[in-house]
Order: structure tokens, then C-alpha cells, then sequence
């Protein structure tokens, strides 16, 4: 977990596809009421509003009461976290398979 006091961990945030589509859609605007959030799936707010609260616990959202609505908005900062593991697998990986063909490169040259 990063140091910003998440209560959340943003992997454990982004393993659900509702968290990740809630992601997408507060990405492709700059703040959304719950109600709005909520249209876009098959479920009732109570349940959306639980998916939120996860993603809010690990510092990916950020919401705000105007009057009676809540609106949310993303905070892609902690999504770096995610971002520098799979770069680190990703390098990994292509110098891996560097080396495979490299080596076999060599074998056929045998």
C-alpha cells in the first residue's frame, strides 16, 4: 500500500469489473452524481454505492455532497501503483524473451 493512508488496497479496488467499469466512467468525465453512476448497470444504488466505497478506501475516487447529491470523481494517483508493477513484470518479461530468442537464435546457428 502507498504511503497516502489508504484503507484499501488499490489492487484488491480494481479486481471487481463494476469497480473497473466505475473507473472508465468517472475517467470519461469530470464528476458524476450517484444517480448518473448508478444508470449504467444492472444494480441497485445500495450496491453501486458499496463498489464506490471500496474504490473511495483505496484513494480512487473522491466524493462531494452538493445539496442532496453526491457526486464522485476519479483520482487516477494511485493507479501509479499498479502502473510501476506491471511495467516492472512487463520489462521483465521482454528481456526474457530477448534472451529465449536469442538462444535459440543461437541453436539454429549449431
Amino acid at each position: 500500500m502507498s504511503d497516502n493512508h489508504q484503507l484499501r488496497d488499490v489492487f484488491d479496488a480494481i479486481a471487481d469489473p463494476t469497480r473497473r467499469r466505475l473507473i472508465q466512467l468517472l475517467s470519461e468525465a469530470e464528476e458524476l452524481p450517484l444517480h448518473e453512476l448508478t444508470s449504467q448497470f444492472e444494480m441497485g444504488r445500495t450496491a453501486v454505492s458499496k463498489h464506490l466505497t471500496i474504490l473511495k478506501e483505496a484513494g480512487l475516487i473522491i466524493d462531494r455532497k452538493v445539496g442532496r447529491e453526491t457526486r464522485f470523481k476519479l483520482n487516477a494517483a494511485p493507479l501509479q501503483e499498479i502502473q510501476d508493477w506491471v511495467g516492472f513484470y512487463s520489462k521483465f518479461w521482454s528481456t526474457n524473451m530477448l534472451r529465449l530468442n536469442q538462444l535459440l537464435l543461437e541453436e539454429e546457428e549449431e
